[in-house]
């Protein structure tokens, strides 16, 4: 794996129509500087919009990845961002004069041959590599579908597929080294669907640049060539469609035994550059899709941002803490005996919401005197654990640098369920809900051991530490 960022060393394009859109495109790639990422940028609209390569910005997942940002959107972006990940391209500028980058032969080989031709340029900044140290699974039962990544110390992707069908039956595949592997055994790789589902996609306005020439169409029940014909003259197919004798449609051929999979693995690649950096793992994937790599590059991607709240706070990398006391102590002012936070053990910047703990002890001062004999925690101090933990949330969607203070302002709708008592550890779940200027709107639960013991919406105000 390779340990410095790079990018190309000229433009390039190419261009042609979008398989689902049916739009005329150009499609150049530039180079771009270190830290830039991947980048799509829509040159046909006011103010050229960026769009990065990022999962939080996937909006639709309709036989292919969508990304959308302000309002603007690329369509099918799996196999452009596949081509950049498979040659180890770092930073890039992807431009577009349409919502959709041209199809091509339906692989990812015609974006990877102009961005060989453009030559790479290697930067002076390190890759910054998620490693994966730990069994990080998804499953969907329903599907059928799991996904795995493995610690490995190098990248490595295994694809097993089964459709249940006997017209592409089961196959798997599995690339072990980008430099040697991808551009000629993985690039060529066409997609590929089901003649039983063309015509539900052509319904569902999909595949409108779609043609045998760029996309494998697998016979997958009996049909006459009276039908066939039929079938083509509906969707609009110029010239003869043959149904042939090789189990795809117009007699056509695979490049590989198992260029099905392999297309699969190719689509993973793409979705899985979503997550924003280079892995360090052996993934290990069965009947992927769209659907779920995207679950799975949400998943890697909340780990990798825990682990870099761990290192930012010297957290020890304990599996279920984002933050100890000592990380929490350099974040909120508060100390003994108004630092009401334990813990926190989920934070989730991107969906503002965040997960905290308060363990509670009869050494707790404020039993003294609640009440003599009969101990029960004020449920104004639930309360203001429960702002404490959200103005840890605030702190870190921020990116604070320790010069803010989050002050709390109000409460609506405080609801106190059950008492707390010695022995109970305070699950605090906060989330934000909205923004004003400065003000911040948030919703919290109170739980312990699962039971909702007190829940409000909170107002605090963010301002300037003095």
């Amino acid at each position: 794996m390779r340990q410095q960022q790079r990018t190309i060393a000229e433009p390039v394009s190419l261009s042609g129509v979008g398989l689902h859109t049916g739009n005329q495109s150009t499609l150049t790639f530039h180079p771009a500087p270190e830290n830039y990422g991947l980048r799509f940028v829509r040159a046909d609209l006011d103010h050229a919009p960026e769009i990065p390569a990022d999962v939080d910005l996937v909006s639709d997942i309709s036989r292919g990845t969508t990304l959308t940002k302000d309002g603007a959107s690329v369509h099918t972006v799996e196999h452009v961002l596949a081509s950049l990940v498979g040659l180890e391209i770092d930073n890039c500028r992807i431009e577009l004069s349409a919502n959709e980058p041209p199809v091509g032969d339906g692989s990812a080989l015609p974006y990877t041959e102009v961005l060989m031709k453009a030559r790479y340029t290697d930067q002076k900044a390190p890759r910054k590599v998620i490693v994966i140290d730990q069994i990080v699974n998804y499953k969907n039962d329903e599907k059928g579908v799991e996904i795995v990544a493995l610690p490995h110390s190098d990248f490595r992707v295994t694809v097993m597929i089964d459709y249940k069908n006997p017209a592409l039956g089961s196959q798997h595949s599995g690339l072990f080294n980008l430099q040697s592997e991808f551009a000629t055994e993985f690039a060529p790789a066409r997609t590929f669907c089901f003649l039983t589902e063309v015509e539900m996609l052509r319904r569902e306005g999909l595949i409108k640049g779609g043609n045998l020439d760029n996309a494998i169409v697998i016979v997958d029940k009996d049909i006459e060539q009276a039908e066939v014909d039929e079938f083509s003259r509906r969707l609009g197919i110029e010239g003869s469609v043959v149904l042939g004798s090789t189990g795809v449609l117009n007699n056509g051929t695979m490049r590989f035994p198992n260029e099905p999979a392999r297309h699969k693995l190719l689509d993973m690649l793409g979705d899985l550059a979503l997550i924003g950096s280079p892995m360090q793992a052996h993934v290990l994937a069965a009947r992927p899709g769209h659907a779920s790599n995207i679950e799975f590059a949400r998943k890697i991607k909340r780990l990798a941002e825990q682990k870099k709240l761990q290192k930012k706070f010297n957290v020890s990398g304990t599996d279920g803490i984002v933050m100890d006391i000592n990380a929490i102590m350099k974040v909120l002012p508060h100390r003994y005996p108004f630092l009401l936070v334990d813990r926190i053990t989920e934070l989730d910047t991107e969906e503002a919401r965040i997960v905290g703990l308060k363990n509670v002890t009869i050494n707790e001062p404020f039993f003294q005197g609640h009440f003599p004999g009969q101990p029960i925690m004020p449920g104004v101090l639930i309360l203001e654990a429960m702002a404490q933990t959200g103005g840890m949330l605030l702190m870190n969607h921020l990116g604070d640098d320790g010069a803010k203070l989050a002050l709390f302002m109000g409460i609506n709708n405080g609801k106190f369920r059950k008492p707390v008592v010695p022995g109970d550890q305070l699950r605090f779940e906060v989330a934000l809900r909205n923004k004003r200027f400065n003000t911040f709107m948030l919703h919290g639960r109170a739980t312990v051991d699962g039971t909702l013991v007190a829940e409000a919406e909170l107002s605090v105000a963010v301002v300037d530490r003095q």
